[in-house]
């Protein structure tokens, strides 16, 4: 590499590296991923092996609000400096009926919220009314048993309690045969629309395993 070369290439590594640590700009994306994980999935796979209360008997955790994420149309913005002041413990507390955990509340806050252009109690309010927008198909809602089905089934069920929600506006993700998230892709005002070309294309699979709600 010509000395010349060298230096074109080493600045655009020196901007590509400041860039990416920036993080994004707070309140500058194009639409949000509202991500609703499985939570028996979470237990069998991570939750147990920690001893969290979330996955106790009776609990009765269902679909359990993952987070709220600000997206571009291609990538996404994570841990921007916001200059807000992080969530109190009170706070983050408070999500926890939706969530499982303050500390799901708190990682989503600096992860995702930080980029959302909200104070903390504005986002949390914002991910709460997102997570109530949607239905769960109450034959989801309260499983019983431990069922397999085909990921396309989750969606047709979520696409027939939620009719606004367009095929391309809504993707399952799998991990070890289970039911891992329902992605949901809503506008910045909430509405559902279709999602960004990068999100994904979903399990892969035939069949995949949704446990039982505890």
């Amino acid at each position: 590499m010509q000395p010349l070369s060298r230096l074109i290439f080493g600045l655009l590594a020196l901007l590509w590296a400041t860039a990416a640590l920036a993080g994004g700009k707070p309140g500058d994306f194009d639409y949000y991923l509202l991500s609703l994980g499985w939570s028996p999935s979470w237990c069998a796979t991570t939750g147990d092996r920690r001893g969290d209360p979330q996955c106790d008997a009776g609990t009765g955790f269902a679909f359990t609000l993952h987070g709220l994420w600000p997206q571009y149309e291609r990538g996404w913005p994570s841990d921007c400096q916001s200059g807000r002041r992080p969530p109190t413990r009170t706070e983050t507390a408070d999500m926890a009926d939706i969530m499982g955990s303050a500390g799901l509340a708190w990682h989503e806050w600096q992860k995702h919220g930080s980029c959302s252009g909200q104070d903390a109690p504005g986002y949390f309010a914002l991910a709460r009314w997102a997570y109530q927008s949607i239905t769960v198909p109450p034959e989801l809602a309260h499983l019983g048993r431990d069922i397999r089905l085909p990921p396309d089934l989750v969606i047709k069920a979520f696409r027939q309690a939620n009719p606004a929600l367009p095929a391309d506006g809504i993707q399952v993700t799998c991990t070890a045969g289970r039911i891992d998230e329902v992605r949901i892709c809503l506008t910045r005002d909430l509405v559902p629309r279709a999602c960004g070309s990068d999100v994904g294309r979903g399990c892969g699979v035939g069949s995949v395993l949704m446990e039982k709600v505890r």
